[in-house]
């Protein structure tokens, strides 16, 4: 049985979404990262849907970056059976600062368990295991760890056999320990108040280190569920389609699994091939002879007769021309991508610019 003496219903959780999101752009130019539609809902509408289905009924937002457009999304929270409580950052003050600014919207007693979320991160894994494992060992910080293939570009985490975590470490070529810091933490709510007020604080390079040093419980909650960091272009398109596609479950998704997902209005020709969950926005239109692959089209885009779109995103109102080929690659919101263009490898087309006719290309056929 789950250990449940420390926690209530009314489990709060601080939702850290202050970034700027500039690997994202132009998508973050006027959204912010954890805004930005991702398998037909804002991105955190995925993120508050699991929190409330492990228990979580109050949630504080961390802003900074464009902070009134998260209340201009979810409003007081009653829409999602959460209750969302507002708090900004007036110049960036780093993880630390920002769960430590957060933390003074909480109403939980000190000894009481508090989630801890990154607004840039899918994840499959059990936020009830990990609670349970925190408060049945009664840590100061339980972190969630994941296993990835080449620890080298990320710091890594060693825990001991137990489980407690012995250090964290920089970037490395020969990493000891392949698990990493996936963003998810359960904090104990005194050391939230510890962490220094005001002040610009990493929560990876002192608060946690800070800890070990003193004999704190740090835990780690290894797993090898699904996860991903939707920081970058290709992430967050690989991101949309999985939870399209099913590979991640979310309460959030407005609509059944499979290779599309189709919003109000939009419009698909029976002649178009759309796949490997790719989403078409609202009144967004697809022509006979298009294809579509693994990609995110907004709302009101138009991809024309003969184009080819693969791992792409097309930004609201733009418009891919007949016989243009995108292969990963974004498209601002109101480009327009002429006829003939071969865009590849990560090309951004920034809002409102217009490709003329073959202007762009990979290959010398046309």
């Amino acid at each position: 049985m789950r250990e449940t003496s420390k926690r209530t219903a009314a489990l709060e959780a601080i939702l850290l979404v202050g970034g700027q999101g500039t690997r994202l752009r132009p998508l973050t130019l006027n959204t912010p990262k954890p805004l930005l539609p991702t398998a037909g809902v804002p991105f955190l509408a995925h993120q508050l849907a699991k929190a409330r289905a492990y228990g979580v009924r109050r949630v504080v937002f961390a802003t900074s970056y464009r902070a009134s457009m998260f209340a201009e999304a979810f409003g007081d929270g009653s829409a999602f059976g959460l209750e969302i409580i507002y708090m900004t950052e007036e110049t960036p003050l780093g993880t630390g600062g920002a769960i430590r600014n957060a933390g003074e919207a909480l109403s939980c007693p000190p000894d009481a368990p508090v989630l801890v979320l990154n607004g840039d991160i899918l994840s499959g894994h059990d936020i009830g295991a990990q609670l349970d494992l925190h408060v049945s060992r009664d840590a100061a910080v339980t972190l969630h760890l994941t296993e990835v293939d080449d620890a080298s570009r990320f710091g890594c985490v060693p825990t001991e056999p137990d489980g407690r975590v012995s250090a964290f470490l920089e970037k490395m070529a020969d990493p000891v320990t392949n698990r990493i810091n996936a963003g998810c933490y359960v904090f104990r709510r005194a050391v939230i108040d510890s962490i220094p007020a005001g002040q610009v604080v990493s929560v990876e390079r002192e608060t946690f280190p800070s800890l070990i040093e003193a004999g704190a419980l740090v835990l780690g909650y290894a797993d090898a569920s699904y996860w991903l960091d939707v920081g970058t272009p290709a992430a967050f398109v690989q991101g949309s389609a999985d939870l399209v596609l099913g590979k991640l479950s979310s309460p959030a998704l407005p609509g059944g699994t499979g290779e599309r997902l189709l919003l109000d209005g939009a419009v698909v020709s029976p002649e178009a091939k759309v796949t490997g969950g790719t989403v078409v926005g609202a009144r967004a239109v697809v022509e006979a002879g298009a294809s579509v692959r693994g990609s995110v089209l907004s709302d009101e885009s138009v991809i024309a007769s003969g184009a080819t779109v693969v791992d792409s995103v097309v930004g609201v109102g733009a418009k891919v021309a007949a016989g243009a080929v995108l292969r990963g690659v974004v498209v601002g919101d109101g480009a327009h991508i002429g006829p003939g263009n071969e865009l590849t490898s990560g090309v951004r087309i920034w809002p409102g610019v217009s490709l003329p006719e073959c202007s762009v290309r990979f290959s010398s056929d046309v």
